[in-house]
């Protein structure tokens, strides 16, 4: 059976368990990392936990809405065991019709939808040693590190509140800055996140946070100047990542997107795409 189960209600434990034990494993699905992002979340529980699907939403005049959190690029299904296609499309009937709009980014574990309706994400296998992954650099990112490293640019740990600034400075869009703060300050104490700047001559030209689970280690948030943008500093940045984890059991997660030049910088790593739905529902 599967039911509706409000936050307030919900057996945090058993939860977190499925998440972490689960198929589909994202970090973005634990109930502490929702909890910063979300302004509201309830979950859809079959039986004893056995899976869920956290349903995080907002509320605008007396409307309310299910709509993906920043920072929380996949979330969708998640099962101690393999479930079928028709299970998850039942699921997704579950989500209670008090939300007159839906839009879900599912995971890329999760069954494709329709490829109208998706998300392309990037990744990049660390399982060996440095030298063997750049040779699935392109030609042009190649050229691109070797740019940043003859500009004399030197990795080194910086601030969130840092790159906020420059991301203030240097792009047109807004985002969320508390709760970046907020985020960047429980994976700093819990040691499973990393912020790295990108240095000339101890000028700070931009950098990113990077946050780990068990499997992935995600390109959470990057900001830079134009002088960094010149010197490729993020190409530096994301080849001084690579070294630092190669020979690993994880994949550097770029997090993606549908933005042609953004999925072009990325595949020029050499990572792999991957897809997920983008779950649509109106009832207005």
């Amino acid at each position: 059976m599967i039911n509706y189960v409000k936050r307030e209600d919900l057996e945090v434990a058993k939860y977190n368990d499925c998440i972490e034990n689960s198929i589909q494993s994202r970090i973005y699905a634990f109930s502490w990392y929702l909890d910063i992002v979300a302004d509201n979340w309830d979950v859809l529980v079959l039986n004893d936990y056995e899976a869920v699907m956290p349903i995080p939403w907002k509320q605008k005049y007396f409307i309310k809405y299910v709509t993906q959190p920043f920072f929380c690029q996949q979330l969708g299904i998640f099962s101690k065991d393999i479930i079928s296609k028709y299970f998850e499309k039942e699921m997704l009937k579950k989500i209670p019709r008090k939300f007159l709009k839906i839009s879900l980014t599912l995971n890329t574990d999760n069954f494709l939808l329709s490829k109208k309706a998706s998300r392309r994400n990037y990744t990049l296998k660390l399982n060996k040693e440095y030298l063997e992954i750049q040779k699935g650099f392109s030609k042009g990112r190649k050229h691109a590190v070797k740019v940043g490293e003859k500009a004399g640019l030197k990795v080194a740990s910086c601030t969130i509140e840092e790159l906020i600034k420059i991301q203030s400075e240097n792009y047109k869009y807004d985002i969320p800055k508390t709760t970046l703060k907020n985020l960047a300050k429980v994976f700093l104490q819990k040691e499973k996140g990393i912020i790295l700047g990108v240095f000339k001559d101890e000028k700070l030209l931009g950098g990113g946070f990077f946050i780990k689970d068990e499997h992935r280690f995600i390109y959470l948030y990057a900001a830079f100047n134009v002088e960094g943008r010149k010197l490729q500093a993020a190409s530096l940045l994301i080849s001084n990542v690579v070294k630092k984890h190669q020979s690993s059991n994880l994949r550097l997660d770029f997090e993606g997107g549908n933005i042609s030049n953004i999925g072009k910088f990325y595949r020029s790593f050499g990572a792999e795409e991957e897809v997920c739905s983008i779950f649509n529902k109106a009832l207005i």
